[in-house]
């Protein structure tokens, strides 16, 4: 087994259905897996992200931690995606998440299709300035999440 599968089953292990929380001491991790805390950080980023349905919080300093909440629901998860976002998002970036919401049963095959259709550059091609298309696809990605989980 890989090193970053053991972290994340580790991480994962810490969870239960009663702590949708859990606080991890990097340098404790990684001197219990016997692996740099460098690859701790790796593994958190890579998969444990908002489309994934979990919001990772760190605070640095001697007693720094990180906090990774797991989100109870698929509106949870969607929702920790949409606050993640931003202000712009470029098609490559937007085509990742919808990918991802799909492969996890977050969102429908025909919602993928719709929602991969509405971002693509094509759409706004001579019709906005190429500063604001990403800007307008952020506002329309936040826009049909939110209305799916509603």
């Amino acid at each position: 087994m890989k090193m970053s599968d053991m972290i994340a089953d580790m991480i994962l292990d810490m969870f239960d259905d009663q702590t949708p929380t859990v606080q991890i001491q990097r340098n404790d991790l990684a001197a219990q897996l016997g692996c740099v805390p460098s690859q701790i950080n790796y593994v958190i980023t890579s998969r444990f992200r908002p489309e994934q349905g979990y919001r990772i919080e760190s605070r640095r300093g001697g007693g720094g931690y990180i906090l990774i909440t797991r989100a109870s629901s698929k509106e949870d998860a969607i929702i920790s995606l949409i606050n993640s976002i931003g202000s712009s998002i470029d098609e490559k970036n937007a085509r990742a998440h919808i990918y991802n919401l799909n492969n996890q049963g977050l969102i429908s095959d025909k919602a993928q299709t719709i929602m991969l259709s509405v971002i693509s550059d094509a759409n706004y091609k001579g019709l906005v300035p190429d500063e604001a298309k990403d800007r307008i696809r952020a506002n329309q990605l936040k826009q049909m999440l939110t209305t799916y989980i509603n």
